[in-house]
């Protein structure tokens, strides 16, 4: 059986993001499955699939392991903390 990657076009969090860096406003966020993302591109980001957009993020590292990715991302822009 092979394992599938998945293309996003938007981050949803659920509010599992992870600040990893105050300075440079860096997130991580742990996905279930094998999932890509375009990098160094602005990118949506919302906290689920129908709510609206929070803010512009682009992704700075990908990590595969154990079917599970690592997605790390710099906050651009945030258009409401709620």
């Amino acid at each position: 059986m092979s394992n599938q990657f998945v293309m996003q076009w938007k981050i949803i969090t659920g509010g599992q993001e992870q600040r990893i860096s105050e300075e440079n406003d860096l997130f991580e966020i742990t996905f279930d499955g094998y999932q890509i993302f375009p990098m160094e591109e602005p990118i949506d980001i919302q906290r689920s699939i129908d709510s609206d957009q929070i803010g512009t993020a682009k992704v700075v590292k990908l990590s595969f392991s154990k079917g599970l990715t690592i997605c790390q991302y710099q906050l651009i822009s945030l258009y409401s903390v709620n």
